[in-house]
């Protein structure tokens, strides 16, 4: 009853937002711009390993911002909280994602969710791995993903070839010791880290590995550290969704990560795994139709952190 109610549920709010044509691509990175703005997929996968989806689940697209709180949480277990922490701070920005803007007094990155934090985290990786660090990443997502992800060559060069706002905020860092001296290489990585290739079934299954403190849930393998796991969140929680932060945990109220590729991944801790991938994007960089699904589920499943339970839920009243 459960799995046949929860699969008709993502089935009804597919085909309530699928004729929704608000949003534009994202265009500023030429390649993402030639995404068809009519693909929408959306994904659930449970912490014990059951996966739903429905739509254009299959369709693969890239990472984007996504990737932050994952190569986080790989900082995070490599350096440590301390070390990692000198050069990345945790507060929300109140700008941007791109902007280019350091804390006044520490010039550290305001958190690891805006570009000047991500390209942070993902030079100390660079300085640790060195040329084995996309290995690193790809085979930590993969193991999130549960299975073997890749680039995708066309959207990496065309983010290499127009980054110009990311260089010009590597540079900056590198000019308060931020990051290491290796900003070309460090900037290349960060270019590819964000050019990984998943579908919505994948992004579940990763953000479910996250609601399964660290271990998927499908393949059981454990992926990520119980702390590593709890910052990751917890950053996602405050700063994951752009300058849409304080509405999101407002109005949906679990930790989530959007990319401008259409991509929203939403953790319901110890419980659900959410994925949507839509690339009409509002003027915040959000997928309109991701945040649209999310804030429906969150409504009729009582996901929200803060409440005790939706007593007008369909679904509870469907299972109990």
């Amino acid at each position: 009853m459960e799995e046949r109610w929860l699969q008709t549920l993502i089935d009804g709010l597919h085909s309530r937002y699928a004729g929704v044509h608000k949003g534009e691509v994202a265009n500023y990175i030429p390649e993402l711009g030639k995404a068809s703005p009519d693909h929408f997929g959306m994904a659930i996968a449970t912490s014990d390993g059951k996966v739903f989806e429905t739509g254009n689940s299959d369709t693969l697209f890239t990472l984007q911002s996504v990737s932050k709180p994952f190569a986080f949480g790989m900082a995070l277990e490599a350096f440590g909280e301390e070390k990692v922490a000198r050069h990345v701070g945790v507060e929300p920005s109140g700008d941007s994602f791109n902007s280019i803007e350091l804390e006044k007094v520490t010039n550290r990155p305001f958190n690891p969710m805006v570009n000047a934090g991500a390209i942070t985290v993902t030079a100390l990786l660079y300085q640790k791995y060195g040329d084995q660090a996309l290995d690193r990443i790809l085979t930590r997502l993969s193991a999130a993903a549960g299975r073997n992800l890749g680039i995708d060559e066309e959207v990496y060069h065309s983010e290499s070839k127009t980054g110009h706002r990311n260089r010009a905020i590597a540079y900056l860092l590198l000019n308060f010791d931020m990051v290491p001296e290796e900003v070309e290489p460090a900037l290349d990585l960060y270019f590819k880290q964000c050019s990984i290739l998943v579908n919505t079934r994948d992004l579940a299954i990763m953000s479910a590995t996250l609601c399964n403190l660290g271990k998927n849930p499908v393949t059981g393998e454990e992926v990520f550290d119980l702390d590593a796991v709890r910052n990751m969140l917890s950053i996602m929680f405050t700063c994951g969704m752009y300058d849409y932060s304080g509405e999101w945990a407002y109005r949906v109220g679990v930790p989530a990560k959007s990319g401008v590729s259409g991509a929203v991944m939403a953790v319901v801790n110890r419980q659900l795994g959410i994925a949507s991938y839509s690339p009409r994007l509002d003027a915040k960089g959000n997928s309109c139709r991701g945040i649209n699904v999310c804030t429906d589920l969150a409504q009729e499943l009582g996901l929200h952190t803060f409440d005790c339970m939706n007593a007008g839920s369909s679904y509870l009243k469907a299972v109990l």
